[in-house]
C-alpha cells in the first residue's frame, strides 16, 4: 500500500515515527472522452499561451505565482521543502479535545496512522486516548498545503482525519424562521425514527449504482439495449400528518416482516 506521509507524531516530549496510509480507495468506473464521429480518444493538451499554442511537456511545467500582470515568481519542489520548518514536517499534537465536540462537518480525508518505531509509546498514547474518548488536534503540511488534523483512537487503531479550517466552511443558507413543529407530528416522527434505529453496519451498504453501470457496460458490449427499470408511481401525499402515519405503518410492516 502506498503511503501518503512519513514523519513523526509528537505529544509533549514523546516522539513516535509514523507513516500515514490513506484509508479510502477510488472505486469509480473510468470512462474515456471519445469523439462520437470517429470513435477516437479525445486528449487534453497543455499548450503555451504566448508560444503559438505550442504543446508543453510535463518536465517543462513549473509552478508560478503572478505578482503583477504577466510577471511570475517560480517555485519548484525544493523551494516548498525549504519553507517547511521541522514542525511543519511532523505532526505535533497541540491540544486534546472530547471527540464528540468535533462536528463531522469539518472532516475531510481519513488516514491510518502506523508506527514505524517507538511502538510502546504508540500503544500508550492509543490506549490513553481510547479510554478517555479524546482526540488530538494538530497542524502539519501535507504536500504543499498546511492541514488542520484530528487524531483519534478506535477499536485498537489510531486514525487521522484532515479537517477543514473554519474559514473554509460556508454558512448554511437555510432560513432560520422555520414553521413551528406540531407536537403530534413530532411524536409520530419520533416513533418512525425509533422503529428505523439500529446499529450502524457499514458492510451492509454498497454502491448499487456502480453495479448498474457495470451491468450496463456488459450489456453494451453484448449488443443489448439499456432498459430503464419499471417503477411504481409514487403517491403524492400533500397532508403531512397522513404522510407521517403512512410512513409509520410502512416501517412497522417492514420490521414485522423481518422478524
Amino acid at each position: 500500500m502506498a503511503y501518503s506521509f512519513k514523519g513523526s507524531l509528537n505529544f509533549g516530549f514523546v516522539y513516535i515515527p509514523i507513516t500515514l496510509y490513506s484509508s479510502i480507495k477510488d472505486n469509480d468506473i473510468g470512462f474515456n472522452m471519445i469523439d462520437k464521429k470517429t470513435m477516437s480518444r479525445v486528449k487534453y493538451k497543455k499548450t503555451c499561451v504566448d508560444c503559438g499554442e505550442r504543446e508543453v511537456s510535463k518536465d517543462d511545467i513549473v509552478k508560478g505565482f503572478e505578482y503583477e500582470e504577466g510577471k511570475y515568481v517560480i517555485f519548484d519542489d525544493d523551494d516548498f521543502e525549504k519553507i517547511k520548518s521541522k514542525k511543519d514536517k511532523n505532526i505535533t499534537i497541540e491540544q486534546f479535545v472530547n471527540l464528540d465536540e468535533v462536528d463531522p462537518l469539518y472532516f475531510d480525508r481519513p488516514y491510518y496512522v502506523v508506527p514505524t518505531g517507538a511502538e510502546k509509546a504508540f500503544s500508550v498514547l492509543l490506549s490513553a486516548m481510547e479510554s478517555g474518548n479524546k482526540a488530538g488536534i494538530a497542524k502539519t503540511v501535507l504536500g504543499t498545503k498546511e492541514s488542520l488534523v484530528l487524531i483519534r483512537a478506535k477499536d485498537g487503531e489510531l486514525l487521522l482525519n484532515t479537517l477543514f479550517f473554519d474559514e473554509e466552511v460556508t454558512k448554511n443558507p437555510m432560513k432560520t424562521n422555520l414553521a413551528k413543529a406540531n407536537e403530534k407530528e413530532v411524536a409520530i416522527a419520533l416513533q418512525i425514527i425509533d422503529s428505523m434505529t439500529g446499529k450502524f453496519e457499514p458492510e451492509k451498504y454498497h454502491d448499487e449504482y456502480r453495479e448498474k453501470i457495470q451491468k450496463a457496460i456488459e450489456d453494451k458490449i453484448a449488443g443489448k439495449e439499456i432498459a430503464s427499470p419499471k417503477e411504481k408511481p409514487e403517491k403524492n401525499i400533500v397532508n403531512l400528518m397522513e404522510a407521517l402515519q403512512k410512513s409509520l405503518e410502512s416501517v412497522k410492516k417492514k420490521k414485522k416482516a423481518k422478524s
